[in-house]
């Protein structure tokens, strides 16, 4: 093993400042891919003349790029320049955003959203993995809350971006997709200004091919299923068996690869590690509660409370608010007194007491109290989600940290998708059965996403059960998404506290590799 010097390495706070606001820049364009285009979808379908069928695909197509490849993206920033590496990825997005800009066709944009999420995934890896090398996690925490911030700040204001976008006249849709073009170029530039990074080479390595085809394909497989299920078939069905054993039998052969590869993509050693395992545990199930609280309860506003795409992404903002106050005073406290572990236990209380607030909502629920217990779940998983980031990192040997990082980010991508798939279909069959029951059959037939319906159509009396089918149903599944919130508290309350380590991850690895661990 040998080290090569890229340049000087960061020492200075004001040094790691610059180099943060170009991660932050690229982390933020990153999540924005993903929610920017929700509020667009239905204008994007009709204007490309896509059929229903494909309607949810230009959200799912990017998210299982996204998903699939952070794993590969972890391992490749063990091995080569993490700065090229995020350069890399955000050039992706740029091409990713301007051929899906100029899509002519649903086929072109379904293109176009695969290479966004290459290069989402590597953005969202990569950021973490680079952080994590440049402080050591004693003053980790201060960028850690930054860092959840911005996490929050993509997810919540991506719609409300979209929504302002398709709702003015001389923008429209295909400027959700160039609007994150000049950020990521920034961010491009800002890090070839400011990151300065040790280029660590393994010699005689090989990168594990096999088992990244094997864990993408099966992470693919699964999460197609899960996107599917309960849409174009039921969940228990024959398709449900085949697609769910393909990629158990897929994930099953890449466990077996990777037990044996010289240089696996996930060391799976690092399961062994308790921190590690309740720390991924933890992260899957906080994306569950992420995720569905955004998704949901945008729907909530539009079709309960009866507002616009723009008023709807306006409402989100006491999550994000949530969010920010709690990462970033978390990530200050940490810093100075150097205890992580109450943080997380806090988190997870707080975010059971948000689902649960959540689940009582109805159609005459006031603003005011929504937006007091949005706040609430964003307070909780603003103190989970990168502390947990944290922990893990603190509690791994410096050349595992790449894969120990992506991993996290994986399982939480990775709880996000399957959980917003399962939460879609209890949503789904429960205004269903509402429908048949205050309509008749007519309102219960077909398929969920295909029967949300257009309330400027409607008369007054027809408006105000649809507002109550779709916020008991909203209700419900926050009370479904509970236990989640709850076995996240259980994993984070296993965790051990371990004093922060004073070192940077690149000076730790310097460490090993001088004393040949």
């Amino acid at each position: 093993m040998t080290t090569e010097a890229e340049a000087t390495p960061i020492h200075s706070k004001r040094e790691v400042t610059q180099a943060m606001s170009g991660l932050m820049l690229g982390m933020f364009v990153a999540i924005l891919a993903g929610t920017v285009v929700s509020n667009a979808l239905p204008r994007i379908v009709a204007e490309l003349k896509g059929s229903q069928s494909i309607f949810a695909w230009i959200v799912t197509t990017e998210l299982l790029a996204m998903t699939a490849t952070v794993p590969l993206w972890g391992k490749l920033a063990d091995l080569y320049s993490r700065k090229l590496l995020i350069q890399a990825s955000l050039s992706l997005y740029v091409a990713g955003s301007l051929i899906a800009g100029f899509s002519q066709n649903i086929e072109m944009l379904i293109v176009s959203r695969v290479v966004q999420g290459l290069g989402a995934g590597g953005v969202t890896a990569l950021a973490t993995i680079v952080m994590a090398a440049m402080i050591p996690p004693r003053e980790l925490g201060r960028y850690s809350g930054l860092f959840g911030a911005v996490f929050g700040v993509g997810t919540v204001a991506g719609p409300l971006i979209g929504g302002v976008l398709v709702d003015t006249s001389w923008l429209g849709w295909r400027w959700c997709f160039f609007v994150g073009v000049p950020f990521a170029l920034a961010a491009i530039w800002l890090l070839q200004r400011t990151l300065h990074l040790p280029v660590v080479r393994k010699e005689e390595t090989k990168i594990d091919y096999l088992g990244a085809f094997l864990i993408v394909s099966g992470v693919s497989t699964l999460l197609i299923w899960s996107s599917l299920a309960g849409q174009k078939f039921e969940w228990a069905s024959g398709w449900t068996a085949g697609l769910v054993s393909l990629g158990v039998l897929l994930l099953v052969a890449a466990v077996r690869v990777e037990a044996t590869a010289h240089d696996p993509i996930v060391p799976l050693s690092i399961f062994r590690n308790r921190t590690v395992a309740l720390t991924v545990i933890a992260s899957a199930l906080v994306g569950v509660a992420m995720f569905g609280g955004t998704v949901f309860l945008s729907q909530y506003f539009q079709l309960s409370l009866g507002k616009t795409p723009t008023q709807a992404g306006l409402l989100g903002l006491p999550l994000i608010l949530g969010l920010l106050i709690s990462s970033t005073v978390a990530g200050q406290l940490i810093t100075k007194y150097g205890k992580w572990k109450a943080y997380l236990v806090s988190g997870g209380v707080v975010m059971v007491g948000g689902m649960l607030l959540l689940s009582t909502i109805t159609a005459h629920t006031t603003i005011f109290m929504v937006s007091v217990d949005m706040f609430v779940l964003g307070v909780g998983v603003g103190l989970l989600m990168q502390n947990l980031v944290l922990a893990a990192q603190n509690d791994v040997p410096a050349r595992d940290l790449g894969a120990t990082t992506s991993t996290l980010t994986f399982f939480r991508s990775l709880g996000g998708a399957i959980g917003v798939s399962a939460l879609g279909a209890v949503l789904a069959s429960k205004v269903s059965s509402l429908a048949a029951e205050k309509f008749g059959a007519m309102g219960g037939s077909g398929s969920g996403e295909a029967q949300v319906p257009d309330l400027s159509v409607l008369p007054p009396e027809i408006k105000a059960v649809i507002a109550d089918i779709y916020a008991t149903a909203t209700a419900e599944i926050f009370l479904v998404g509970t236990p989640f919130a709850v076995l996240a508290l259980l994993a984070v309350l296993f965790i051990k506290e371990k004093p922060l380590k004073e070192q940077s991850g690149d000076d730790r690895l310097a460490a090993e590799m001088a004393s040949g661990h």
